[in-house]
C-alpha cells in the first residue's frame, strides 16, 4: 500500500467532476431495482447517489443495452410550456409532450443506435413509419431533442399516422401542420408513435430513458414546476405500463430529490409511491455502507498490486476511539446525512489535515479529525442551504435562534424562549411548531422518541436515517444534528434550566 501523503483526497463530491465515480461504482440496490425494471423513481438526497447511477447506465457498452439521458440545463423549457394541453386537469397538462419526447428519444435508439432492428418483419414496417415521421418533420434520422418544439420545425403526418382531420384547421394540412399546432394533435401523435416504437422494440434487449437535475431551476411556488415533474411521473408511468403489457424491456426512469417529490400533489400519488419509487439510502439493514464505497476509492487510489486490497482500518487507527467512544468510522458518518458526498468531502479535509500534519503517524488520528471537522461543518451547512432555502427562506434566522440557545440539546421551553429574544428577525408571525417541524424535515434537528415495552429503546429521531419518520409534535426534548454542531458553535449537552 502507497503512503496516503501520495494522494490529495479520494475524489469529488460532484458526479459530474468526479474521475473515480465509474470506477468505484457500487450496484446499489437501487441501481439493481430499475435495471431490474422493478421501480423507475429513484429519490433521495441530493448527494445521495442519483446522478452516478444515471451515469452508470449511460456509460454502459453492453450491445443489448441502451439508454438515453436527458439532463435540463440546456432545455428549451419556453417551447416545451407552450405545448401544454388546454382544457385537462392541471397536473395532467404537461403529460402529452413528456410522452412526445420521450418517443422521440426512443426513435433516436431506435434509428441510430440498435443494430438487431427490424429483428422481424412487423417490426420492419413500424420502424419505417417511424423512420417516414421522423426524417420528415426533422429533416434527420438523429434530431437534436432540444429543439423537437421548435417553431421553425413543421409536423409532417402522411397516411401512416391516423389523424382526425377535424381538429386541424381547413386552411392547413397534415402534410406541413406548423409546431404551434402540436397540442390539438399531440395526443394521437402519441397513440400512433407508441404503437410503432412498441412494436419495433426488440424483446430481447433493454431500453431506458432516464431524466436527472430536475432539481433545476426548482420553485415550490411556481405551480408550473410542479405541474411540469407531475407530467412526467404521469407520462413514464403509463408508457411503462404499456411496454410491460407488450412484454417489452423498456423503462423511463426519473431521478427527484426526495424533498422535492414529496412536495407534489397528485392523484393517486401514494399508490405510485408504493409501487414504482425506490430510495437511495446507506449504512441500512440490507444495503451497502459507506465505509465499502470509501474502501473502493481508497484501494483505486493507494494500492500498490492489482489485486491488493485497501480497509478502513489500514487507513484510521481505530486503535484509539474518539469522543464518545465512539469508532472513527461512526463518529464520521454520524456528521453526515449518511450520503456519498459528505462521507468522501469529510474523508478529504481528514486526509488534508493530515497532510499538513508534521508530527503525523502512518495512520489518521483523532487529532487530525477534530481538526478536519471545522472546514466539513462548514461545507456540511452549506450543502444544506442548497436543499432548505426554497422551502424555508427564512431558515438562516431559524438557526440563528438555536445558536442563541448555545447547546446542542434543548427543549420546547428554550426554543420557545429563544423566538421571543429574536422576533426581530422576523417579519412575520413565526411559530414554534412549524419552525420545528420544517428543521425536522431537513435534518438539522432530530426529537427524543421515549422507548418502551416492545418498541425498542428510547432515540432520538432524524429523518435522514428514516425518510418515513413523521414529526412528533408532542415531543419534548431535541437535539441538533452532529455535523452543525461546530459551525453553529453549540456546546454538547444539555441547556440547564434557570
Amino acid at each position: 500500500m502507497k503512503n496516503l501523503t501520495t494522494i490529495k483526497s479520494i475524489g469529488g463530491i460532484d458526479a459530474d467532476n468526479d474521475d473515480l465515480l465509474m470506477k468505484c461504482f457500487q450496484n446499489h440496490n437501487s441501481y439493481n431495482e430499475i435495471k431490474d425494471f422493478e421501480k423507475f423513481i429513484v429519490l433521495g438526497r441530493k448527494g445521495t447517489g442519483k446522478t452516478a447511477i444515471f451515469k452508470r447506465f449511460l456509460s454502459n457498452k453492453d450491445h443489448t443495452l441502451f439508454s438515453f439521458g436527458h439532463t435540463f440545463s440546456d432545455y428549451p423549457w419556453h417551447y416545451h410550456d407552450k405545448q401544454a394541453k388546454i382544457g385537462v386537469p392541471d397536473f395532467d397538462k404537461f403529460t402529452h409532450s413528456w410522452k412526445y419526447l420521450i418517443l422521440m428519444s426512443l426513435s433516436k435508439i431506435l434509428l441510430n443506435h440498435d443494430q438487431s432492428l427490424p429483428y422481424n418483419d412487423s417490426s420492419l414496417e413500424y420502424l419505417s413509419k417511424i423512420e417516414s415521421f421522423i426524417v420528415d418533420t426533422y429533416g434527420t434520422r438523429d434530431p437534436d431533442v432540444t429543439q423537437i418544439f421548435t417553431p421553425s420545425k413543421k409536423l409532417k403526418l402522411k397516411s401512416n399516422f391516423t389523424i382526425d382531420l377535424a381538429l386541424i384547421k381547413a386552411s392547413l394540412t397534415p402534410e406541413g401542420l406548423p409546431m404551434e399546432y402540436l397540442p390539438t394533435v399531440i395526443q394521437e401523435i402519441n397513440l400512433n408513435l407508441i404503437e410503432y416504437i412498441i412494436g419495433s422494440l426488440n424483446p430481447e434487449h433493454s431500453y431506458h430513458i432516464l431524466f436527472d437535475q430536475l432539481d433545476l431551476g426548482f420553485d415550490p411556488k411556481n405551480p408550473d414546476y410542479n405541474n411540469r415533474v407531475i407530467g412526467l411521473l404521469l407520462a413514464a408511468k403509463e408508457i411503462n405500463k404499456i411496454a410491460k403489457e407488450n412484454g417489452k424491456k423498456l423503462s423511463i426512469i426519473i431521478f427527484l430529490r426526495d424533498d422535492i417529490y414529496n412536495s407534489l400533489k397528485f392523484e393517486d400519488k401514494n399508490k405510485l409511491t408504493q409501487s414504482s419509487t425506490t430510495i437511495i439510502e446507506w449504512d441500512k439493514p440490507g444495503s451497502h455502507s459507506l465505509k465499502e464505497l470509501l474502501e473502493r476509492r481508497l484501494t483505486e487510489l493507494l494500492r500498490e498490486k492489482p489485486d491488493e486490497n485497501v480497509f478502513w482500518e489500514d487507513v484510521f487507527d481505530e486503535s484509539q476511539l474518539m469522543t464518545g467512544k465512539q469508532s472513527k468510522y461512526s463518529y464520521i458518518t454520524d456528521r453526515t446525512f449518511l450520503r456519498p458526498r459528505d462521507a468522501i468531502q469529510f474523508c478529504n479535509e481528514i486526509i488534508k489535515s493530515h497532510n499538513l500534519n508534521e508530527d503525523r503517524e502512518s495512520l489518521i488520528s483523532n487529532k487530525e479529525i477534530n481538526v478536519a471537522k471545522t472546514d466539513y461543518s462548514k461545507y456540511f451547512l452549506d450543502e444544506l442551504d442548497d436543499e432548505i432555502h426554497k422551502h424555508v427562506p427564512k431558515y438562516e434566522n431559524i438557526l440563528e435562534i438555536i445558536k442563541s440557545i448555545g447547546y446542542h440539546q434543548f427543549d420546547m421551553e428554550d426554543f420557545e424562549n429563544a423566538i421571543e429574544k429574536k422576533k426581530s428577525l422576523f417579519s412575520e408571525e413565526i411559530t414554534t411548531y412549524d419552525s420545528l417541524k420544517n428543521l425536522f424535515e431537513f435534518s438539522i434537528i432530530g426529537y427524543y422518541k421515549a422507548g418502551g415495552s416492545g418498541y425498542g429503546g428510547s432515540e432520538y429521531i432524524f429523518k435522514y436515517k428514516n425518510t418515513r419518520a413523521q414529526f412528533e409534535e408532542g415531543a419534548k426534548s431535541y437535539r441538533v444534528h452532529p455535523g452543525l454542531i461546530d459551525f453553529l458553535g453549540l456546546k454538547r449537552s444539555t441547556k440547564p434550566k434557570e
